[in-house]
C-alpha cells in the first residue's frame, strides 16, 4: 500500500498512429514528481498508462494500493500530452471518477489542465496543479496531511472549487536550478517490458532524459503552459551522472533527450561531449535542435563526439513567407545547410513539418515538398497547424475553432479552424508526401539492397507500388484543393 499512486492519462493503446509505431517510453514527468515526493517523506507507487491496456487497470492498481491520494501528473516532457488529444481528456476525466468512487483525493497536474483547469476540477479532481508543478505538489501534500499549517490559499500555482466557484492562486515561479532535483524514479518502471517490447518491434533499447526545461523562442503557435518563455538548463555533469545511472539500472542501448530544444546554452554541448568521453557515459542519442544553432562553429563534431545518432529539426515549411509568419526566426537556407552538415557529419537527419498555417498557399507547400526532394532527411513527421490556448495563433484563429478544438489521436489530422484547403486535403496531402518521399529513399538506396533478403525485396516492392499510385493520388489532391472551403484568415493578421 501506498500514501500517493502517481498515474498519467496518456494511453499508449488509445493512439492507434504510434501504438503501430510501437517506441514507448515512462512518464519522464511523473517519475520526476514521485521522485521529489519520495524525497519529501511520502510512500509512492506508479500507475504507467503507457502500457496500460485501458483505465481499468487504473482501477485495480487504486484497489490495490489503496492511496490516500491519487496524482495524475501528466508528462509535461511529453508533446501530445501539450496538444491535448481528446481521447486521452476523457481517459483523465474517467481515472478521476474512478479515483473518487474509491475514495481517494485526486490531484492532476498538466498542459490541459492548466489551460482548462475548471473542466477538470467538475470531472472530479480536487485540485489542479497548475504549470510546473513538482514544488506545487510537495506543498500541497504537506499541508494537505498537516505537515504544514500553510492555507491553500498561500500555494501558489493551485486551483480548486470554493463554493461551487473556480479559485486560483498567485502563479508559481519555474524551478530554475535544475540540478537541484532528483532524478526520475526509475525503479518504479517495469524496465523489462520496456526492453522487451522495444528488443521485438526494433532490435535495440531506448530510454528518455531531459537536460532542459523550456523553450525562450517565440514560435506563435508553441504553446507554453508549463514553463512560458522561460529557459532552464541542466549541468553537463549532472546530466552525465544521470546517464551512468540509465547505463546501471536500464542498460540503454539508446537515448532520446526529450527537450523542447537541445544544448542551446553556448559551450554546453562541448562540454557535454567532454565528460560523456571521460567518464564513459557514451550512449547514442536522438535530439531537437534547432538549425539555425546547428550551424555554430563545433556544434556538429561536438554532437557527433557526445553520441548523436539522429537529429531531428523543427524544420515546419520550406516557404520563407511561412516561417516568417510563425515567428519561426529561421531562414529556408538555414535548414538545407544543417541538413547538409548533418549528414556530412554521417548524423541522421529528422525534419518536423507543419501544413495548414493561415497564408498557406499550394505554392508554398510545393516549396515544402521540394525542400523535402532537395534535403532528403531519414525520417519525417507530419503535422497541421493546431491552435492552442495560450498561443498568438490560437488568439487570431479562436471565433473560427467548432466544438471540436482537440484531436482525438495524433493521427486524426483535422483542420480545427478554417485553414486554407479542408480536413480531407491535408490528410490526403499527408499520404501524397510520404508516397513520395519513401519511394525516393528506396530508390537511393537501391545499389546497398539486396534483393534475395525478405525485408529487402519488401522495400523494391513498396517503392514500385509508391511510384505506381503516385500520379493518381496527386490527382486526388489537385480535386481536394479544389474542394470549397471557407477562406483562412489573412496572412498579415497573425
Amino acid at each position: 500500500m501506498a500514501d500517493v499512486l502517481f498515474g498519467q492519462s496518456y494511453y499508449l493503446r488509445f493512439d492507434p498512429k504510434l501504438f503501430a509505431a510501437m517506441q514507448p517510453y515512462p512518464p519522464l514527468g511523473t517519475l520526476y514528481a514521485a521522485s521529489l515526493l519520495r524525497s519529501a517523506g511520502y510512500n509512492v507507487a506508479l500507475f504507467d498508462a503507457m502500457l496500460a491496456e485501458s483505465e481499468a487497470e487504473w482501477a485495480a492498481a487504486l484497489d490495490r494500493e489503496k492511496p490516500r491520494y491519487a496524482i495524475l501528473f501528466e508528462d509535461n516532457f511529453n508533446y501530445l500530452s501539450k496538444m491535448c488529444l481528446g481521447r486521452m481528456r476523457q481517459a483523465a476525466f474517467n481515472m478521476a471518477r474512478m479515483a473518487n468512487e474509491r475514495g481517494a483525493t485526486l490531484i492532476i497536474c498538466g498542459a490541459d489542465a492548466t489551460d482548462h483547469s475548471d473542466q477538470y476540477l467538475r470531472a472530479g479532481a480536487r485540485y489542479v496543479v497548475r504549470g510546473e508543478g513538482d514544488a506545487t505538489l510537495v506543498e500541497l501534500m504537506d499541508s494537505l496531511t498537516g505537515k504544514s499549517d500553510r492555507p491553500l490559499e498561500q500555494i501558489n500555482g493551485l486551483a480548486y472549487l470554493q463554493d461551487g466557484a473556480l479559485t486560483q492562486t498567485t502563479a508559481r515561479a519555474i524551478i530554475r536550478e535544475l540540478d537541484t532535483l532528483p532524478f526520475p524514479a526509475w525503479d518504479l518502471v517495469d524496465v523489462e517490458k520496456y526492453r522487451a517490447i522495444w528488443l521485438k518491434t526494433h532490435g535495440y533499447y531506448s530510454v528518455n532524459m531531459v537536460t532542459t526545461r523550456g523553450c525562450p523562442y517565440h514560435c506563435n503557435w508553441c504553446a507554453k503552459p508549463i514553463w512560458g518563455q522561460r529557459y532552464n538548463v541542466r549541468s553537463p555533469e549532472n546530466v552525465v551522472d544521470e546517464m551512468l545511472m540509465l547505463k546501471r539500472v536500464a542498460k540503454p542501448d539508446h537515448l532520446w533527450f526529450a527537450d523542447d530544444i537541445f544544448g542551446l546554452k553556448p559551450g554546453w554541448i562541448e562540454r557535454f561531449a567532454e565528460l560523456t568521453e571521460a567518464k564513459g557515459a557514451h550512449i547514442p542519442f536522438k535530439s531537437l535542435n534547432r538549425v539555425d544553432l546547428l550551424l555554430h562553429e563545433g556544434t556538429v563534431p561536438a554532437l557527433k563526439k557526445a553520441g548523436a545518432h539522429t537529429i531531428w529539426v523543427g524544420a515546419e515549411s520550406g516557404s520563407q513567407k511561412i516561417l516568417d509568419a510563425m515567428d519561426k526566426g529561421t531562414q529556408v537556407s538555414d535548414i538545407y545547410d544543417a541538413a547538409k552538415t548533418l549528414h556530412a557529419a554521417d548524423i541522421r537527419v529528422g525534419f518536423f513539418l507543419q501544413f495548414g498555417y493561415p497564408g498557406e498557399m499550394r505554392a508554398d507547400i510545393e516549396q515544402t515538398i521540394q525542400m523535402v526532394r532537395d534535403c532528403m532527411p531519414d525520417d519525417i513527421g507530419i503535422s497541421v497547424s493546431y491552435p492552442l490556448p495560450g498561443t498568438k495563433f490560437y488568439e487570431r484563429v479562436k471565433s473560427q475553432l467548432s466544438d471540436k478544438q482537440n484531436w482525438e489521436d495524433s493521427d486524426d489530422l483535422a483542420m480545427l479552424y478554417n485553414g486554407p484547403y479542408a480536413t480531407a486535403f491535408y490528410r490526403h496531402l499527408h499520404t501524397v508526401i510520404h508516397k513520395e518521399y519513401r519511394a525516393r529513399k528506396t530508390l537511393r538506396r537501391l545499389g546497398k539492397l539486396r534483393p534475395w533478403r525478405l525485408g529487402d525485396m519488401r522495400q523494391v516492392g513498396a517503392m514500385a507500388y509508391h511510384t505506381l499510385t503516385l500520379p493518381a493520388a496527386r490527382a486526388q489532391l489537385d480535386r481536394l484543393a479544389a474542394v470549397p472551403h471557407t477562406a483562412t484568415i489573412p496572412l498579415e493578421s497573425v
